[in-house]
């Protein structure tokens, strides 16, 4: 399943995907059906394994999602880069990127917020009691790399995201793409991380 699922990841269709992993176990649960619903019920524990965290770079980007625009809010750790949170909405507003950083300190605890010049940001952090300082021409090279790297996950992110609900949509669908791809960009991260410190480690 993890397989298929990194498949799918890496930009294969439904139907290419059922046919790469052909090869491996039995006929039932291999369709594009089976593999959608592995999709949509993914879920991973571990989908934030930052452990040390210094600061949450925050950012926001627009993105089209069928006939509608929505918001793509992110927070990167600025040492190893991994991903630490997304959300999606569709306002932009102090309320929303309370809530959105209220979900970070229920994680990690309470660290400095670095954002560009929204006034949304310093209104959110005077509620929450959180110390607010804007990016570094560093660290906002980091989170805008972040960002465009998910965008450019699917070809034409940046214009358009599939979806057939229309206006009636709840955005739920897009959350699990974007769990999905936090999943597998913090797995990489990490094993990483994790080689470099064993050839630190071998090789001193």
């Amino acid at each position: 399943i993890l397989y298929a699922l990194y498949l799918y990841f890496l930009g294969l269709s439904f139907r290419n995907t059922s046919k790469a992993i052909q090869p491996f176990g039995k006929e039932e649960g291999r369709s594009h059906v089976a593999i959608w619903k592995w999709v949509q019920r993914f879920n991973p524990r571990c989908l934030y394994c930052c452990k040390r965290v210094c600061a949450f770079l925050i950012d926001e980007t627009m993105v089209q999602i069928g006939a509608d625009q929505a918001w793509l809010w992110i927070a990167v750790e600025p040492i190893h880069r991994q991903i630490l949170g997304v959300y999606i909405s569709k306002h932009r507003n102090m309320i929303i990127a309370e809530s959105f950083l209220r979900s970070l300190i229920k994680i990690y605890g309470i660290h400095t917020v670095y954002s560009d010049g929204g006034t949304w940001y310093p209104e959110a952090c005077v509620s929450l009691g959180l110390e607010h300082r804007l990016h570094s021409p560093y660290e906002k090279s980091i989170v805008e790399r972040t960002v465009e790297y998910l965008k450019d996950r699917t070809e034409a992110f940046d214009d358009y995201y599939p979806c057939m609900r229309d206006r009636l949509c709840n955005l739920r669908h897009v959350h699990k793409w974007l769990i999905l791809f936090v999943f597998m960009h913090n797995s990489v991260i990490k094993s990483s991380i994790e080689f470099d410190d064993l050839r630190r480690w071998k090789y001193p």
